[in-house]
């Protein structure tokens, strides 16, 4: 900023001497500051100066464009490496937030800030406030050298400038705010939409509702658009009406010279370097004045994504995995509560519950008892309202949750399946040249689904689309079970996770994993009561309450099979 601001005052500096050797060169030749240079440079007539300043003043331009480029490239590089910084920062805030705070908050916000908001935070505050900090600089150094020049017309030309400037930012401050609040509000419900359309994209077709979903994307597009139109019209129409101010300032000036004795042509140099300068100032107003509105629009993207910043982050986010819990004898809950808010009615009530290591249970009860909820209580996910969980003995606590859950995997009813392939969906999370093979084709065996990926041109590499669409519901739920038992942990949950699967495979998936480990801890959510005929212990939950099921009632509640007919 400083040598942009060094290279306008020469720029600015060597036009006066380059004009006066065109229009006066004798005057420039017997001036005292020129003989050194007449001199070095062994020039014997007035005429002789011309070309050596004429290179001296292209030099100096170059350069100083040179050197604007530079300051260009230095402060986009930078603005763009905070942005990064940013965003990177909010995405590792966001994904070490508790699971309960992920369950209060719409995804399509935290997108919006992530992917668009954070592009507008450099676009609209980071950028035009490093060009504003410039401009600044460059304004100071630009009206100093020209207030040497000329000081009463500089001053009364930079005065009208100045109050025309500020009287715009008075008249548009509160606009721009306004307008910032719209295009933040109308960015989310921009991604809100198209994460609705497109992820229900089979309801959309079979019910023929795209009008409605247009409609809707139609009416935050506008919203954005429109506010995003006006800041931008606010922040580029001054720039219009200062050119012409401009010229007419510099038109009466030529005029009122061209009265004094003398003529004009005594007073062009003056003349030339006003012009140069009022060239260079009005550009930096304009960009000082356009760096000020694009900040005040930019407003409530900042606010937003200074709100998910301070996002705290867990004691251990910045530490090495933790060392699983020490876990060979039983998980218990003692009188354990929960309730999703202070206002909301309990979910879970005074639950006691003790579950052996190694011991296969089954969780009944109807929609909404709380089955889920216990075991996300189970899983660390939630923390109980009043209560505790306890390994061992030893309560789960929020600075060892991490190394309990190092013992849990967890399928549920719905598998998330990147768009990537098979193998990585198995191994998820993990980057591709950490993947145990061999460990993957065993999961795969042991979740009856490694026949079917081999009859496969591209096997373990097949990519299976958007959240699995290219496989089926049962393909999809057994790379689910096949995840889950590629972490090879001591502790599985099946949340409803064999209801896609028929029953033979449901028995054979189920069988292969009892035969793989007889430590396993087995957690099952299931309503069909076949799936829970190998679990030793019942629970049921009803009002939030847990009870106790004798298995066999269970197995006798099973309805036998149907007789196949001959033939």
């Amino acid at each position: 900023m400083l040598l942009s601001s060094f290279a306008e005052i020469f720029t600015i500096g060597a036009v006066l001497p380059f004009l006066a050797a065109l229009t006066a060169p004798e005057r420039v030749f017997r001036h005292p500051l020129a003989q050194p240079f007449i001199h070095a440079l062994g020039l014997a007539a007035p005429g002789q100066m011309l070309l050596p300043l004429t290179i001296a003043f292209g030099v100096i331009a170059v350069a100083a464009c040179a050197i604007r480029l530079l300051l260009l490239w230095a402060t986009t590089r930078l603005s763009f490496a905070i942005g990064a910084d940013l965003s990177i920062s909010i995405y590792r805030r966001t994904l070490f937030q508790p699971y309960a705070v992920h369950c209060g908050r719409n995804s399509s916000e935290i997108i919006s800030t992530i992917s668009s908001k954070t592009n507008a935070v450099i676009a609209n505050i980071i950028l035009p406030g490093l060009m504003l900090v410039s401009s600044s600089v460059m304004l100071t150094v630009i009206l100093v050298t020209m207030l040497s020049v000329e000081p009463i017309l500089t001053l009364a030309a930079f005065t009208c400038f100045g109050a025309f400037h500020f009287s715009i930012m008075r008249l548009t401050r509160r606009k721009l705010l306004a307008d910032s609040q719209l295009m933040s509000r109308g960015q989310t419900q921009v991604i809100k939409s198209l994460q609705e359309g497109l992820g229900g994209i089979r309801d959309v077709l079979i019910d023929g509702t795209q009008s409605s979903y247009c409609e809707i994307y139609r009416d935050a597009a506008m919203t954005l658009r429109r506010a995003q139109g006006n800041s931008a019209f606010i922040g580029g129409s001054p720039r219009y009406l200062m050119e012409a101010l401009g010229m007419l300032l510099i038109v009466g000036l030529a005029y009122a010279l061209a009265q004094q004795a003398g003529g004009i042509t005594r007073f062009i140099p003056v003349l030339g370097v006003l012009a140069l300068g009022a060239q260079r100032l009005l550009p930096v107003l304009q960009l000082a004045f356009g760096s000020w509105a694009a900040m005040q629009s930019g407003h409530a993207y900042l606010n937003d994504t200074l709100t998910l910043l301070d996002q705290p982050l867990p004691e251990y986010a910045d530490q090495p995995p933790a060392s699983p819990l020490p876990f060979r004898h039983a998980i218990s809950l003692r009188h354990l509560a929960f309730r999703y808010s202070p206002q909301a009615p309990l979910v879970l009530e005074q639950v006691n519950l003790t579950i052996p290591k190694g011991s296969h249970v089954g969780f009944i009860g109807a929609t909404g008892n709380g089955k889920s909820t216990l075991l996300d209580i189970v899983m660390g996910l939630l923390p109980p309202t009043e209560g505790t969980l306890e390994i061992d003995g030893q309560p789960v606590t929020e600075a060892n949750q991490r190394a309990w859950q190092a013992h849990i995997a967890h399928v549920p009813q719905s598998i998330f399946l990147a768009d990537s392939s098979v193998e990585e969906n198995i191994a998820f999370g993990l980057p591709k040249d950490r993947i145990d093979r061999d460990r993957v084709r065993k999961a795969a065996q042991l979740a009856q689904i490694s026949e079917t990926i081999e009859s496969w041109p591209k096997k373990y590499q097949t990519f299976v689309g958007e959240r699995g669409i290219r496989l089926s519901g049962g393909q999809r739920q057994r790379i689910g079970i096949a995840r889950a038992l590629y972490k090879q942990a001591d502790v599985i949950i099946f949340d409803e996770a064999t209801n896609a699967l028929d029953n033979e495979t449901e028995l054979a998936v189920m069988q292969a994993i009892e035969e793989y480990s007889k430590d396993l801890t087995i957690l099952i959510v299931a309503h069909r009561l076949s799936t829970l005929k190998n679990c030793r212990q019942i629970v049921e939950l009803k009002a939030g309450r847990a009870s106790l099921v004798d298995p066999e009632v269970i197995t006798r509640a099973m309805p036998a099979p149907h007789p196949v007919a001959p033939g």
